[in-house]
């Protein structure tokens, strides 16, 4: 079987192609098979408030192409400059790998993908605001 699987807890809200659904009582497990479904863990959402960061800004800017709010082509030129830009600060090959996975995925429609490697840079920005110096 290919294709996403969605692990979801008791009462756990997911959004479908601008749908919200919500998990029973128990634990449950789909498997979404249509690849240009756009799906999005509402626990794992940015709130408008909360995109203050570069590499914050860049995820919420995918996330607004699979809530349905931005349109893919548009949103598509839109993330890849904004990693491009995260590319020429983050130069670790770690950061590296996943800004890859991330132009790949934006470049083929993936945004999902997109969003989930570029999740991935969120701690080691925490980590680097954090070290900043005041």
């Amino acid at each position: 079987m290919s294709g996403l699987v969605l692990k979801l807890g008791p009462r756990e809200r997911v959004l479908v192609n601008g749908a919200v659904i919500e998990n029973g009582g128990r634990r449950a497990r789909l498997a979404i098979l249509t690849p240009e479904a756009n799906i999005l863990r509402l626990r794992d959402a940015i709130h408008p408030d909360e995109a203050t960061t570069p590499v914050r800004r860049v995820c919420y800017a995918a996330q607004l192409v699979l809530s349905g709010d931005s349109p893919p082509d548009q949103a598509r030129f839109q993330l890849l400059r904004r990693i491009e830009e995260l590319s020429q600060v983050l130069t670790d090959p770690d950061s590296r790998a996943h800004l890859t996975l991330a132009t790949e995925a934006a470049i083929n429609g993936r945004f999902y993908q997109c969003l989930k490697a570029l999740r991935a840079l969120l701690p080691r920005e925490d980590r680097l605001l954090a070290s900043r110096p005041a």
